[in-house]
């Protein structure tokens, strides 16, 4: 029988060491991003009546505002999706983040339709990455049974911030002018650059993970595995964009994507000269929505982790939340036969709320991206998506001015929704990983 001497360190039992839980640090980083991300480029939402008064801009002229962001997001996505496939998640995420701040800061510098067009079109190009980054840092990060999760929390970001905010950030146009509002927020995005830079390593350079923790992230060993290198082909994106799980979950996320985009640009301008609601209250009704929307997110994602430990099916586990948010979604159009304020925000709350689930879609690509093209696939999903921050503002901008109310709108935003449902009944198939030859 061996006995210890003095000094000797007993060897720890199989299975006694805690795992780590760096993770969730990372996943904090996402969150925040996320959030500056969603409030730099929806502060004009809530400056645009006062941008609209002071440089002469008429409701058709600010939907092309609206809408030049996307312009440049959309077509910046496979571009972004190589240059983060070749240089990776933390230079592609700081040089995003940097230059975003920087053009948000410029916005509030202009001095007319020209030069805000410019600042548009540059934040469309800096925060084209930064959804595809997210997807595959939470690919490398967490094991597949909790992305839905980890997607749902840096998600909620998006809607949290803005609800958290929102009386702040009207409460700054108020007292300091619209101006104030675009330089608060870039400022904002510079310093916290400097924070993801410190911050974020990959998980296996990272030295605050242990082996458990790499180990139960999937990582034979604790060490990275050798990844074969597939190198960008056009022919790559044609056989990715043939794929009938893109084209089912692209047009799916355009439906929903349709509803966040009405919010994050013409809602605001909604209450305020539909409902004829003062500032103030606006910033105070404005926060129900995306508070509900964040609910929404949460909710989403952990039904969805939820059925795929209950059934095993990627099928039932993605569809069914991302389904039933788009059915809730389309209610929006109910609001066109409210006639009280509370009514309305009621209405909008549970709309808001149904498409915080359809940001489930994100978890989608990384359960469906071919391995070492999940910067490319990304960049293809959000191209897709961002279609509809494209088309939306122009299509309601168009309908507000030729009609002088938002009723047609509204069906438009409820409609596509339904587009959406028949997309991921119908189109998309099942839920795997595309193999490509």
């Amino acid at each position: 029988m061996t006995t210890l001497q003095p000094g000797d360190i007993a060897a720890p039992r199989a299975g006694s060491v805690k795992r780590t839980r760096t993770r969730l640090v990372i996943l904090t980083l996402l969150a925040i991003g996320t959030m500056i991300n969603y409030l730099d480029r929806t502060v004009l939402g809530i400056a645009a009546p006062e941008v609209s008064r002071d440089l002469g801009i008429n409701a058709a002229t600010m939907g092309i505002v609206f809408s030049a962001f996307a312009w440049t997001y959309a077509v910046m996505q496979i571009p972004g999706g190589l240059f983060l496939d070749r240089f990776g998640n933390k230079i592609t995420y700081a040089l995003s983040l940097v230059f975003w701040s920087v053009f948000t800061l410029l916005h509030g510098m202009t001095i007319g339709l020209k030069t805000l067009l410019l600042c548009r079109l540059g934040l469309g190009v800096s925060e084209a990455p930064c959804f595809p980054v997210n997807s595959r840092v939470v690919g490398k990060w967490f094991p597949q049974h909790e992305r839905a999760r980890a997607t749902a929390v840096y998600t909620v970001g998006e809607y949290v911030g803005l609800a958290a905010f929102a009386p702040l950030l009207f409460w700054i146009m108020e007292s300091f002018g619209w101006r104030a509002l675009f330089i608060t927020t870039g400022v904002a995005g510079i310093l916290f650059a400097a924070v993801w830079w410190i911050g974020y390593h990959e998980p296996e350079d990272s030295r605050r993970a242990n082996k458990a923790e790499l180990d139960y992230i999937g990582l034979q060993n604790g060490a990275a595995q050798p990844e074969a290198k597939m190198h960008f082909s056009w022919a790559n994106v044609g056989k990715l964009v043939k794929c009938r799980q893109m084209i089912g979950a692209g047009i799916g996320q355009f439906a929903g994507n349709t509803t966040l985009v009405f919010f994050l640009t013409w809602f605001p301008t909604y209450l305020a000269v539909e409902r004829q609601m003062p500032w103030l209250k606006v910033g105070f009704f404005a926060i129900m929505p995306f508070l509900a929307a964040a609910v929404g997110v949460m909710a989403g994602g952990f039904l969805s982790d939820k059925l795929l430990k209950a059934t095993g099916s990627a099928n039932i586990a993605r569809k069914l939340p991302i389904v039933g948010g788009l059915l809730l979604a389309s209610t929006i159009i109910l609001a066109n036969w409210m006639s009280t304020n509370e009514g309305v925000i009621a209405i909008m709350s549970l709309a808001f709320f149904g498409q915080g689930m359809v940001g489930l879609g994100w978890t989608l690509v990384s359960d469906m991206a071919p391995k070492n093209l999940a910067g490319l696939t990304g960049g293809l999903f959000n191209f897709c998506t961002n279609m509809a921050s494209v088309v939306t503002p122009l299509v309601i901008g168009f309908i507000v001015a030729g009609t002088g109310n938002f009723f047609y709108a509204l069906i438009y935003v409820g409609g596509a929704a339904l587009l959406g449902v028949i997309s991921y009944l119908f189109i998309l198939g099942d839920v795997k990983r595309i193999e490509l030859d």
